[in-house]
């Protein structure tokens, strides 16, 4: 074979052209973007991608660089399989019943309003319907697909997280008398396979917050890309994203994002951001992003504001 067969793909550019491609457009940035809910009434079954792959210059529907982010929609008595290639899928129920089905791992999993599931690597998941099914489904097969590998071997299995028990460890948070110096009142998801990150899955993080009313979160900031899920909030609740904060914390030329039940919105990497409720009912929140990996790579790097550090 000819020499220039093995050469004509490489090249060198000078370091300071090549460094940052970020910074110097090669690399688009994570928007700021706000996914607003829909209600599926009188939609078929399927599934609706919260997809800005055209945005990130990825070649597959995305979220995020690394994951992808669904509404789906099963009618009553419908079913709906689902095959991805992703080590982590998640599924959150917005509201309706039926059984999660996957058939790899023999597991038959009852859901109902405010259940979420973890699915590993695995072949088809399938979605049967008792009643009318709004599912919120993210799973790392962007990732994947970048890396140019197929996720063969289950790394934790199916696991249930009940409503009533998440929502209970939040209201014990709620409650703690230490509550009211920590920067949030959340909980984070875990899995028993991974002690090291304690996240809920190895590529995974999942938070459910609750934001009482009259918080004023002060900033924080991290180094994954959120994809944030308003599990349940009323108007004047919302979110400031900034590029720069001042020294006293405050946003330079905040960007508002409201809150609507159902609806997702994306938080750049490294951006500081806070969460307010001037609503007058107390809301809930639920952050998903690929910290799992960050944590295990050493890099989320997540900081709060000098006054703001627990």
């Amino acid at each position: 074979m000819e020499l220039e067969n093995y050469t004509r793909d490489g090249g060198a550019i000078e370091y300071s052209k090549a460094a940052n491609p970020l910074a110097n457009g090669t690399t688009p940035p994570m928007p700021i973007f706000e996914f607003p809910p829909d209600n599926y009434e009188g939609w078929p079954t399927g599934i609706t991608p919260l997809d800005l792959s055209d945005l990130l210059k990825c070649d597959s529907p995305a979220s995020s660089p690394g994951l992808l982010a669904s509404f789906i929609h099963v009618t009553a008595g419908d079913t709906l399989t689902m095959r991805v290639n992703a080590t982590s899928q998640l599924i959150f129920t917005r509201c309706g019943t039926g059984i999660i089905t996957i058939p790899e791992s023999d597991a038959s999993i009852p859901y109902q309003l405010g259940d979420l599931v973890t699915i590993p690597a695995t072949a088809d998941v399938t979605i049967s319907a008792t009643s009318d099914t709004i599912l919120y489904w993210v799973h790392d097969e962007p990732l994947l697909r970048y890396l140019g590998v197929t996720a063969t071997e289950p790394k934790f299995r199916p696991t249930l997280y009940p409503w009533d028990v998440t929502l209970a460890a939040v209201h014990d948070a709620l409650n703690d008398p230490e509550s009211g110096k920590r920067s949030r009142i959340s909980v984070l998801l875990t899995n028993t396979h991974f002690p090291q990150t304690m996240t809920i899955t190895h590529v995974l993080w999942a938070m459910i917050g609750i934001l009482p009313v009259g918080a004023n979160q002060l900033p924080h900031r991290h180094q994954s890309v959120a994809l944030d899920y308003i599990i349940d909030a009323k108007p004047g609740c919302y979110t400031l994203v900034a590029e720069h904060v001042d020294d006293a914390g405050r946003m330079i030329d905040p960007i508002k994002v409201p809150w609507y039940s159902g609806g997702a919105f994306t938080t750049p990497p490294g951006y500081w951001h806070s969460h307010h409720n001037e609503s007058g009912e107390n809301a809930y929140l639920m952050p998903i992003q690929d910290a799992g990996i960050h944590t295990y790579m050493r890099t989320l790097d997540i900081r709060f504001h000098q006054d703001n550090e627990h």
